[in-house]
């Protein structure tokens, strides 16, 4: 007879271990199916090593900057190898956490490749050996991975993805960046700081193209400034493999094409679903472009199959994951969660200065029909900014001119990604200009600036 459960996740990313957990506290029979390791892509391979290795290029740049506060340091030099082992350390930890959170959660961990046999069954492939499970319902959590660029598929040796530059084989001296989103800029950031000469390049016309026109401009300067070579309207038409290097043939705006030698790549140009050979089609179960298609609820177009995460529609972002878990968890208990409101999930990107958004662009605001009011308020006229070293920067809110609505807000600059859950909680509860201006800010703190913002849209700021 096949194990019998409540609810299988197949996927133990941050969508599958916290829609497992959260079953289970409602009192589902659960049972989690992973192939590699608890934890997924994201606290093993993304979302947490990365902000590890982030930290360490953080704190050398300081050092490096000593003076710039009244400091002496010398004798300054960079381990990659150390750093990188510090990076795994700290996954290995939160590995850990997730193995001890499924055994205080009395949840099943079956290891394994997972493939639904039917709507309320899962095969799971270990070492030639192969387990029947069944449950009533079903959540796939797969998550995604890397996209190749079919000219150039990565090697690990001079072509990389995050993974392969996560656990670099040697330190890059010339790199090129290809992609500017969260993940490109992220990498650029960290190895600029860590000594390589760093070439962006993105196919639109400004880099990290979701964000808001004046963060991506400011952004653009910033990374100049530190040395970057940033190119938007580029692409790259063709990799070589050199022995020693790689040669890039990029096309710059203009349509000129030029040949470029660099140590390595990155290449940082979106995602691919992990669809395949996990039974959809057998089971009829509706993709867009290979993403599997969702309710509001989760629910797939097979009754008693949910989907959550980067294997279903966008945004594809860790936080979103675990609150779809959450919400495919409660519903699949007979609860009634409410829908996720895509306007309301925040994204960061932890480059130097960090970007952090919520809602609408000033430009999509506008186009959705909004008369709007918009406040924008620089770091520069903050006295926790400037007694930081942090003085580059700016936060900007965009409100409905006619309700007071707040539809959206955009942050460049230090510890703007603690900042923004601010102004999500500020969305999520509906409040209105008022409601902000009305609160009480501590003083002096980066937060502030959230307040003069506000005040700003409406012509009242303090401070600039």
């Amino acid at each position: 007879m096949p194990d019998q459960y409540d609810l299988i996740v197949l996927g133990s990313g941050p969508g599958g271990y916290v829609a497992a957990i959260r079953a289970a506290q409602l009192g589902l029979k659960t049972a989690i199916v992973e192939r590699e390791n608890l934890g997924g892509i994201c606290l093993n391979w993304g979302c947490i090593p990365t902000k590890a290795l982030l930290r360490s290029a953080e704190i050398y740049h300081y050092m490096q900057h000593a003076k710039d506060y009244g400091l002496a340091a010398s004798g300054i030099s960079a381990d990659i190898e150390a750093v990188v082992k510090r990076s795994r350390g700290v996954a290995r930890q939160l590995n850990q956490g997730v193995t001890h959170l499924m055994k205080k959660n009395k949840i099943t961990v079956h290891m394994g490749d997972g493939k639904l046999t039917a709507a309320n069954a899962i095969s799971v492939t270990k070492d030639g050996t192969t387990t029947e499970l069944t449950a009533k319902n079903i959540i796939i959590a797969t998550g995604a991975r890397a996209r190749d660029l079919p000219f150039a598929p990565a090697d690990g040796k001079r072509i990389w993805t995050y993974r392969h530059a996560m656990v670099p084989p040697e330190m890059p001296t010339k790199l090129l960046v290809i992609g500017s989103g969260a993940i490109g800029i992220e990498f650029a950031s960290f190895y600029n700081d860590m000594g390589a000469k760093v070439t962006v390049v993105e196919m639109l016309d400004r880099i990290v193209p979701v964000e808001d026109a004046d963060v991506s401009t400011f952004l653009h300067k910033a990374l100049a400034k530190q040395g970057m070579d940033i190119r938007p309207s580029t692409g790259v038409q063709k990799i070589t493999d050199t022995g020693s290097g790689i040669s890039a043939e990029i096309k710059a705006k203009d349509g000129n094409v030029t040949t470029e030698d660099f140590s390595h790549v990155i290449v940082a140009v979106g995602i691919v679903p992990n669809t395949e050979n996990i039974g959809l089609e057998a089971l009829g179960i509706a993709t867009d472009r290979g993403h599997i298609v969702t309710n509001a609820m989760c629910q797939t177009s097979v009754a008693g199959v949910w989907a959550i995460g980067d294997v279903t529609q966008p945004p594809w972002l860790a936080h979103k994951a675990s609150h779809e878990g959450t919400i495919a968890a409660e519903a699949i208990a007979g609860g009634h969660p409410h829908a996720m409101d895509p306007k309301n999930i925040p994204g960061c990107t932890y480059c130097h200065p960090q970007v952090a958004s919520v809602g609408l662009t000033e430009a999509k605001a506008k186009e959705a029909g909004h008369a709007v009011k918009v406040g924008n308020f620089p770091f520069i006229g903050n006295g926790k900014a400037i007694a930081l070293g942090e003085a580059e920067g700016f936060i900007k809110t965009v409100f409905d001119a006619k309700t007071g609505e707040l539809l959206g807000a955009h942050m460049v600059g230090a510890e703007v990604t603690e900042l923004i859950q601010g102004y999500t909680v500020g969305k999520t509860a509906e409040l209105v200009e008022a409601d902000f201006m009305h609160t009480v800010f501590p003083h002096p703190t980066l937060s502030e600036m959230m307040h003069e913002s506000v005040l700003g849209a409406y012509g009242r700021a303090l401070h600039f």
